[in-house]
């Protein structure tokens, strides 16, 4: 659970069942402190004379409003719009595109009008049919922190497992998934697992849950009956790589029970990181050991238009290789969407 240190209420929020519920929460700590904004600008109340502070300072806080657009942003390929429960994040993962997506706004934001925000959805799934709608809800989040102070996610769940056409997918880095394990999902919802070497997440994936963690909360909502999957993102190609990869495979095959049968989804993204990326990591995090010496990548145009330093040709069929092999020597039901 995130536990912020300061909470910001926008103009009419506390008007609202979540906003006042989130203000039950946290009226009583002396370490949260509370504001409410006269106006919505948010950085103002939020410490920091540089980027580097503001980071430091944005991840500590929590913003309460209304969303105000309803218009759902498209999430292609791996669904067909964002669906914008929260914003932002309180992991503070070194290489995250987040930091540059976000920018100067690095605070966690929820959203008090999930009605509206839902029947924007519905709206989207009627104008669709008879297609299959699909939903992503953390483009530019990671939800389960956040779910005790708005039950935002296991409505959507519930919202969407009443839909025929609707289905709904997020990723996560966390473990704390006991309040969702009772919904009435009705096979429509799939939780992927974001996950990562222990080495990798000690170094990088500060604030987050253990590799381990988030295994045995993949091993709960499988057994809730959810559809789970695992993305491992970014490989890095360090020394001993492929030991500690394939170690990290066997281990969730390991907490798995012995009869577990159901087939797991898995999508594996290698590191990649644009200029951009690069210049704004270095602020936030200027003792960082990312690799991210340009002469050693090769220099790619994406599709959206901009140059991202990607590993070699010769070292992404290596990798490609190298996880379509042990996958499926251990997870021979397994699904590999793709290998980048």
């Amino acid at each position: 659970m995130f536990i912020p240190k300061r909470v910001i209420f926008e103009k009419g929020s506390l008007d609202t069942e979540i906003g006042q519920n989130i203000y039950n929460k946290v009226k009583d700590n002396p370490k949260i402190e509370i504001i409410n904004a006269s106006s919505n600008r948010i950085k103002s109340n939020i410490p920091g004379d540089n980027l580097y502070e503001q980071y430091r300072s944005g991840k500590e806080t929590l913003v309460v409003g209304e969303r105000k657009s309803l218009k759902f942003q498209t999430c292609k390929p791996s669904a067909n719009y964002q669906l914008p429960l929260v914003s932002g994040c309180m992991g503070r993962c070194e290489y995250c595109y987040l930091n540059t997506q976000l920018g100067d706004k690095p605070y966690i934001r929820v959203f008090v009008n999930i009605d509206d925000i839902l029947k924007k959805a519905k709206e989207y799934i009627d104008e669709r049919l008879p297609s299959v709608t699909i939903f992503e809800g953390a483009a530019t989040s990671d939800p389960i922190p956040l779910e005790p102070y708005t039950n935002a996610l296991k409505r959507t769940i519930e919202f969407i497992g009443q839909e025929e056409k609707g289905r709904f997918r997020f990723v996560t880095k966390y473990n704390d998934v006991d309040s969702i394990l009772d919904a009435k999902h009705n096979n429509h919802t799939e939780i992927r697992f974001s996950i990562n070497t222990p080495k990798v997440i000690d170094i990088y994936e500060h604030h987050t849950a253990s590799a381990s963690k988030r295994i045995e909360a993949a091993v709960k909502v499988a057994h809730a009956g959810y559809q789970i999957g695992f993305i491992i993102a970014p490989v890095f190609l360090y020394e001993n790589w492929k030991d500690e990869y394939r170690d990290l495979i066997k281990s969730i095959k390991n907490k798995l029970p012995h009869d577990f049968n159901k087939q797991i989804i898995f999508e594996v993204i290698s590191h990649r990181y644009t200029t951009k990326a690069k210049n704004r990591i270095l602020e936030i995090f200027p003792e960082t050991t990312l690799p991210m010496n340009n002469d050693d990548r090769k220099f790619k145009y994406g599709q959206f238009g901009y140059g991202k330093y990607v590993y070699s040709k010769e070292e992404l069929t290596d990798m490609k290789e190298f996880f379509m092999k042990e996958i499926k020597d251990i997870f021979p039901n397994s699904v590999i969407k793709y290998v980048i």
